[in-house]
């Protein structure tokens, strides 16, 4: 299954505020917040949305085809990706800008405060994805991930025009794209993800019901944090999916991005749909206990014995005839 992964390509700079972000605002005077916070770290992290995406992908023994944008700094970035299995020969990149960035401040909560500066991201509105298609022999799945927002209704649009199952990803880009565009991103989607905010946010932006976004997509994949995941299709019951128990708590950074991963190669190996809402939360487990979107490492070994803990024998025996992790 050949799937491309299209947004931001980044790097993050994460902060850490040892306190709690609600203890520094007034209730009367959110209207004019004038705050700085005296962090105690700054770790500087590969990033963007779709990068982390692939990333998890060629973790997991996939190759996933990354498309996006970046400035000429991104070179040690490209070769660290494809080492890890991902195909960066669809990047495009810019002769002006710098590659985006990704600022983050989190408390002792995991609540984030953050900023994005697009930078050469706001080229990959430029991209078109047929010669991608031809490149790779045709696509199986296009992942519309947080991206430059004339990007996103660019690639959803030639999706629709060319006849490429895509998948609907919007959630950064649900504050700043308007009603109008939110409803193009999602109508027709063969998947949807979101996490449980970000769910509420579409039916507010679009104006639909949940029963009637179910109707105008294939699935809807909806990540609930420490709770796990909920897979909905419409007709059917809900299909609840339970965390992988983590071994501590770094940094949440990365940890949508990398259930996505996971869900995405189940799908290319032919799974369930509850299988794949395992493998993608336990490979979210993953950068939960790391800081930064791709610093963990997918051991095939641990990878089996950690599902089998969490899911049983019988799960993990169906996952390890497809997985092959990148390292032993």
């Amino acid at each position: 299954m050949r799937i491309a992964v299209t947004g931001s390509i980044a790097t993050d700079q994460l902060m850490t505020f040892p306190g709690s972000f609600g203890d520094q605002l007034i209730a009367e005077q959110l209207d004019r917040v004038s705050l700085s916070f005296l962090v105690d770290d700054l770790q500087i992290r590969r990033g963007g949305c779709a990068a982390n995406i692939s990333f998890g992908m060629g973790c997991l023994g996939l190759t996933p085809i990354l498309v996006g944008a970046v400035g000429d700094d991104f070179a040690d970035y490209r070769s660290w990706l494809e080492r890890h299995g991902v195909d960066c020969v669809s990047v495009h990149v810019s002769d002006t800008h710098h590659t985006a960035r990704f600022l983050c401040t989190t408390d002792d909560h995991h609540n984030q405060i953050a900023s994005f500066y697009t930078g050469a991201m706001a080229e990959a509105r430029l991209i078109e994805l047929g010669p991608v298609a031809d490149r790779v022999g045709g696509l199986d799945l296009v992942l519309i991930s947080p991206n430059d927002p004339d990007a996103m209704l660019r690639h959803t649009d030639e999706c629709r025009q060319r006849g490429i199952p895509f998948a609907a990803d919007p959630s950064q880009q649900l504050a700043r794209m308007a009603d109008e565009q939110i409803r193009d991103l999602v109508d027709g989607a063969a998947y949807l993800f979101s996490n449980d905010y970000e769910k509420g946010l579409i039916e507010q932006k679009t104006g639909w019901s949940d029963g009637e976004i179910l109707s105008r997509v294939g699935v809807r994949v909806t990540t609930l944090g420490p709770k796990g995941a909920v897979i909905e299709r419409q007709g059917e019951p809900a299909l609840h999916v339970a965390p992988a128990p983590e071994r501590g708590k770094a940094d949440p950074t990365g940890v949508g991005d990398a259930f996505r991963a996971g869900f995405l190669a189940g799908l290319a190996w032919g799974l369930p749909l509850e299988r794949c809402g395992q493998v993608g939360n336990l490979t979210a487990t993953h950068v939960l206990e790391r800081v930064g979107g791709q610093e963990y490492e997918l051991g095939q070994k641990v990878f089996l014995e950690r599902f089998g803990a969490a899911y049983g024998a019988d799960a993990a025996a169906e996952v390890a005839a497809v997985v092959r992790c990148h390292h032993a």
